[in-house]
């Protein structure tokens, strides 16, 4: 039943349907606990009971993504253990200090107050409920800060030595703040505060398509959609900064993603829109892209060079297909 599958790639299917499943509900959390941090903020604030129903609102949808992004994570770590077994017992010495750090920082300090967030409305002060409110959202960013660190590691490592086929941590701080570090961790913060702000507008825009034009709906609109107008703005430039980072450090696995073969060394690379990606005759079938497009998102320049797959040996290419 394995489809001609092999172990390996039924493991990489099993574990990107986790991962895909699981980062929609933190994505959603993160950004939801900021907003409702805001939202008490400006209700204790201005009185203004708009700010308090809408909170009363939100928390409800933030538990259950909270919930189930902790539900789904749980599924991930074990399989760390099972599926990648080999992996973690390598370089579970840097892997698995990391995730213990997002557990005893971050998840024990959004564990202590959620419970005070959820059900403390009315029975601590106002100010109690706000400062259990704001716990909870730094919680959740630094749980995004260690899982981003140990996840760009495994992307650009750094600060370790290889012991009897066993990587040794060497320089945690090079480990921590390794080279993509910085980039991914603002480009999914940014993510996070998007998704949660296009919820939030979609949810309005929902009820205002049903005629309601009350000031709770208007208010959660506006404020969603001036997030909206920031964090994508803020995204493209992130995103581009990630792709320069990205080329810098792991250009194979770039040539990948763009389905690019040869190195172009007079001309600029297309940006294609379609292929299918040969790997055995190390081509594209059907190509569709946008002359010099490519060079110039990669590089800034119309006519800038980016290395090829060939240029790398076959075993160290990633599945092109798939990554394209």
């Amino acid at each position: 039943m394995s489809l001609g599958l092999t172990a390996l790639e039924l493991a990489r299917i099993q574990f990107a349907f986790t991962v895909s499943f699981h980062i929609i509900f933190p994505a959603t959390s993160i950004g939801l606990a900021c907003f409702l941090s805001l939202l008490e903020w400006k209700w204790l604030r201005t009185q203004n009971p708009i700010y308090k129903d809408l909170f009363k609102y939100w928390i409800k949808i933030f538990a259950a993504a909270f919930a189930m992004g902790v539900v789904s994570g749980i599924v991930m770590a074990y399989q760390f253990g099972t599926n990648w077994s080999e992996f973690s017992r390598i370089a579970g010495s840097v892997t698995g200090p990391l995730l213990t750090y997002e557990v005893l920082s971050a998840f024990f300090l959004e564990a202590g107050f959620l419970s005070i967030m959820l059900f403390g409305w009315g029975r601590v002060s106002p100010k109690a409920h706000f400062f259990a409110t704001l716990m909870v959202a730094i919680g959740t960013c630094i749980s995004m800060f260690w899982i981003l660190s140990s996840n760009s590691w495994m992307q650009t490592p750094q600060g370790f030595s290889i012991e009897n086929g066993i990587i040794v941590p060497s320089d945690w701080w090079a480990i921590v703040f390794n080279p993509s570090f910085p980039y991914r961790f603002a480009h999914m913060a940014t993510a996070a505060f998007l998704v949660s702000s296009l919820l939030v507008v979609g949810t309005a825009s929902w009820h205002l398509l049903k005629g309601r034009r009350d000031a709770l709906i208007k208010k959660s609109f506006s404020m969603g959609l001036w997030m909206v107008l920031v964090t994508s703005c803020l995204q493209v430039v992130i995103g581009d900064q990630h792709g320069l980072n990205t080329l810098e450090h792991q250009p194979t696995k770039l040539a990948a993603i763009e389905g690019h073969w040869e190195t172009n060394h007079d001309h600029g690379m297309p940006l294609l829109l379609f292929a299918l990606p040969d790997m055995q005759n190390e081509r594209n079938a059907f190509e569709l892209g946008i002359p010099n497009l490519g060079s110039l998102i990669l590089t800034h320049s119309m006519d800038g060079k980016v290395t090829g797959l060939k240029d790398f040996a076959p075993e160290d290419r990633p599945p092109v297909p798939i990554v394209f």
